[in-house]
């Protein structure tokens, strides 16, 4: 009864997190509608090949061929037995409520659960959770379907809770905390937050590092690391058959060093990645802006006459090109929102740095400059590309804005510090922080500054720049006009451009300047709440609820932009089956075991559409093959815009078409189907009677020495009976013999992840094979090992000997039940250690 009524509080606080994170989507929830976006959407084609062999087997393949010629699955269905558990785990965790609520729910808990550790009262981490929950990027991703990223961020704050209560000492949770949470972020998959947050971990343990050295206590700090790291290596190895192959994976992504010597070496990084293509959404310098006023930029790239309120001062003129301009006027390509952390939490963030003091500060701070430094990309290059070329791993991720999710972790935390500071102090406005001035005599020499004064310095800092913002809003901001806009609008003749780019301006900046104001009074309103409950004015408990309500207001109408019920669907827009069109239909009358589909009617390399029916040559993916990609760019994409020019010059009429010469490369992928576009949306299938085939014996092969030579050979070969391929692979193919007219290979068996094959040919040689080349295929030819190689730098080949025979291609990993051995001991461990702790913990107390 004593633990029911200790913890009754916590629950209550978990059972108002939940009201919140179900009113937020009400009446959606209540409705049974869904949001179904691009990215999730995008993931259906891509999975359907996958699901129809796991509801048909019962197993779950590491192959799909359904996108990009064929690729492993271990970033599209990262499905593990191990991995059930901590399903299991994360569902209790988040109360098993509906998708999107629990989303928020398990946002909101995660940083009540640090702040705890933290050892806040109760009210003050329940406003702390709302300060870091509802900052508007974690709103923006769920709209977007980011869904691995909005878990991975969610998992964090509890992840560093273990960590901070280690630190202090509280070793048994600390433990089960890091130890349970590394398992659950690291199996929410997104390792490019995971990798952020371990700035925030680094700059943190560092903190307490110095605090130890400073109070003398190394042997306790040594104690605690050693506890995170055994945690930390318990939660990494229970997710081992996930990283593993995740690890496995990258090093043949696009996110792996390039083979090929590019002649822009200078824009490559180590990672294999451009530079260029890292950083091509950068948050602009000004573009920071947004932390404090939402629309500093505008909000998100949707059509600017969506927005009511802006068109009341649109000359009606100029409403056409509004529907085809975007709200959004920074740099970026485009954007789903800005990052708002809250205005009345910028003030308490700045408070802070005057106020709170200690290592924790100092760690905080340089986390949330790193942050911002870094999300400027190629506005700020020369510090991108130190990180790019000497930190590792950095260049693996694009996107680079997105590790502002580090101020949006920092920025409330040292907020709350403050807010912790101000409330916890008797008398906070007579009292005075000292302020570091000077040294004299080898000795730091500081002068005491009434903390009144800092508070309203930071009003200053903060609501006196939104006003400054929005009186004279050209003079911080000349530009409400893109670059790229004005590009785009050069074509119109300047007598209408001229009144266009004014009225433009004008709307621009009325959408700005009503944000600034609006800030403002967040801010003001905030600071009168907390000035008088420091006057004794109002009691705490009224204050914290009030600024909870504020700041939930706040945020909650800023995420409304862009998370809103009129994103909703009916649940069976997502559960019904993609709809067949007349295109797939007729395709689908071809019940050949095996070829491919090019869709030339659609965005080729950006949807999965044509992957729910059909084996495409495209497809999305953030991280496909990066020789795949390769060869996109070097031949597939050219190809794609030599035929449909030939196509159309033949009218469709693909005998007339010289297939052999104008898409040979396109041949070799088997592709037998060309999805042409027609007037009215239409869309007609064309079979390619130049395919080559489900495999072929080659009369020829060429051996090169590196990635260049094999890539350049490629367009100087009759690939029907010529291929290339790496020296490397020589004792493994052999010589190529010069076939006869009785030689054939025919596919008598498809399965995602196996093919079985009849070969014969008098003499023997080697076959070339349409499928993409991955490490882990395996062959067998009449039931006995033969090694597979690549040719033509993507395609397997291998070589058989006089005959007739019986070839199996096979995918399934051994890594797979390896790594599955190692989670489970894992699990075992980490339950001993779990139930050690506990024993423990009973005896202390008992002693």
């Amino acid at each position: 009864m004593k633990t029911l009524k200790r913890f009754l509080p916590d629950l209550l606080v978990v059972l108002l997190f939940a009201v919140i994170a179900f009113a937020y989507f009400f009446p959606a929830d209540t409705e049974g509608r869904i949001l179904y976006r691009h990215d999730s959407s995008a993931g259906r084609g891509a999975g359907e090949e996958l699901t129809e062999y796991y509801q048909r087997t019962g197993d779950v393949p590491r192959w799909t061929n359904a996108l990009f010629g064929g690729m492993p699955t271990y970033q599209m269905a990262p499905s593990y037995h191990s991995q059930e558990v901590l399903n299991g785990v994360g569902k209790f965790y988040h109360l098993w409520l509906p998708e999107n609520v629990w989303y928020v729910f398990a946002y909101l808990l995660g940083f009540y659960i640090l702040l705890r550790a933290f050892d806040f009262r109760r009210e003050l981490a329940a406003l702390g959770s709302i300060l870091w929950a509802f900052s508007s990027y974690f709103f923006i991703i769920i709209a977007a379907g980011h869904i691995w990223k909005v878990i991975a961020l969610a998992y964090l704050p509890p992840m560093i809770a273990g960590i901070v209560l280690a630190y202090r000492g509280k070793y048994v949770w600390g433990f089960v905390l890091t130890a349970l949470f590394t398992a659950l972020e690291i199996q929410a998959n997104h390792v490019q937050m995971t990798y952020y947050y371990l700035f925030i971990v680094l700059f943190m343990v560092i903190a307490y590092l110095v605090e130890a050295l400073r109070q003398k206590q190394m042997a306790r700090f040594a104690k605690a690391t050693a506890v995170c790291a055994v945690a930390a290596v318990l939660g990494v190895v229970i997710n081992l058959s996930n990283l593993y192959h995740t690890w496995q994976y990258t090093q043949e992504s696009m996110r792996g060093k390039s083979e090929l010597v590019k002649k822009n070496a200078a824009n490559q990084t180590s990672s294999g990645l451009d530079r260029d293509y890292i950083t091509q959404w950068s948050y602009g310098v000004d573009e920071t802006w947004t932390l404090l006023v939402p629309n500093t930029k505008g909000g998100a790239s949707v059509p600017l006459a969506q927005n009511e309120k802006a068109m009341e001062k649109a000359n009606p003129e100029f409403y056409q090109i509004y529907q085809q301009l975007g709200q959004y006027w920074g740099n970026q390509p485009g954007t789903s929102g800005p990052v708002y952390v809250g205005a009345f939490v910028m003030l308490l963030f700045v408070l802070g740095l005057f106020i709170v003091k200690g290592p924790m500060k100092w760690a905080l701070l340089a986390a949330t400059v790193l942050s911002v430094l870094l999300s400027w990309g190629r506005n700020f290059m020369w510090f991108t590309d130190l990180f790019l070329d000497y930190v590792p791993m950095y260049a693996k991720f694009r996107t680079v804005a997105s590790i502002l999710v580090i101020a949006e972790f920092t920025i409330p935390l040292l907020a709350m510090l403050a807010l912790k500071k101000v409330l916890e102090t008797e008398n906070f406005l007579k009292g005075t922080t000292p302020l570091l001035v000077g040294t004299a005599s080898h000795r730091l020499v500081c002068r005491e500054v009434k903390n009144r004064s800092w508070l309203a310095l930071s009003f200053v800092l903060t609501a006196g720049m939104c006003v400054a913002f929005a009186i004279m809003p050209t003079v911080f901001f000349p530009d409400f006009v893109s670059n790229a806009e004005l590009h785009a609008l050069a074509s119109i003749p300047s007598e209408y451009l001229t009144p266009l780019i004014s009225n433009l301006r004008e709307i621009r900046i009325s959408i700005f300047t009503a944000d600034c104001w609006r800030s403002f009074f967040v801010i003001l309103a905030g600071t009168i709440i907390l000035v008088l409950a420091l006057l004794k004015k109002l009691q705490p408990k009224y204050a914290v609820a009030l600024l909870f309500a504020l700041c939930l207001v706040d945020m909650w109408q800023v995420n409304k932009r862009y998370l809103n019920d009129g994103m909703f669907v009916e649940r069976s827009v997502r559960e019904t089956p993609q709809q067949e069109t007349a295109t797939d239909r007729q395709i689908l009358q071809d019940t050949s075991l095996d070829y491919r589909v090019l869709n030339l009617a659609s965005n080729t390399f950006n949807e999965n559409e044509t992957s729910y029916y059909h084996k495409s040559i495209g497809g999305y993916h953030a991280a496909k093959l990066r020789r795949y990609q390769e060869l996109i760019d070097a031949y597939i994409a050219p190809e794609m815009q030599q035929a449909m020019s030939a196509i159309a010059k033949a009218q469709g009429d693909m005998t007339s078409v010289p297939g052999d010469s104008v898409y040979p490369v396109l041949n070799m992928l088997n592709t037998k189907y060309i999805i042409m576009p027609l007037q009215g949306g239409q869309t007609v299938p064309l079979q390619n009677p130049y395919a080559y085939g489900n495999a072929w014996f080659v009369d020829r092969l060429q051996y090169v020495d590196n990635a260049n030579q094999e890539l350049d050979a490629i367009k100087q070969l009759d690939l029907h009976h010529e291929a290339v391929a790496d020296s490397k692979f020589k004792a493994a193919l052999g010589e190529a013999v010069k076939q006869e007219g009785t030689a054939f290979v025919r596919l008598d068996k498809y399965e995602p992840n196996e093919l079985c094959y009849t070969v014969q040919s008098p003499k023997g040689g080697v076959v070339v094979f349409p499928e993409i080349y991955y490490p882990g295929w395996t062959a067998t030819v009449d039931g006995k090992d033969v090694e597979v190689g690549r040719v033509n730098y993507v395609l397997r080949a291998i070589n058989v000997k006089p005959g007739e025979h019986k070839v199996v291609l096979t995918f399934k990993p051994a890594s797979v039940k390896n790594t599955e051995t190692a989670a489970y001991a894992a699990y075992l461990l980490l339950a001993l250690a779990i139930i050690g702790g506990v024993v423990f913990e009973m005896k202390r107390k008992k002693e």
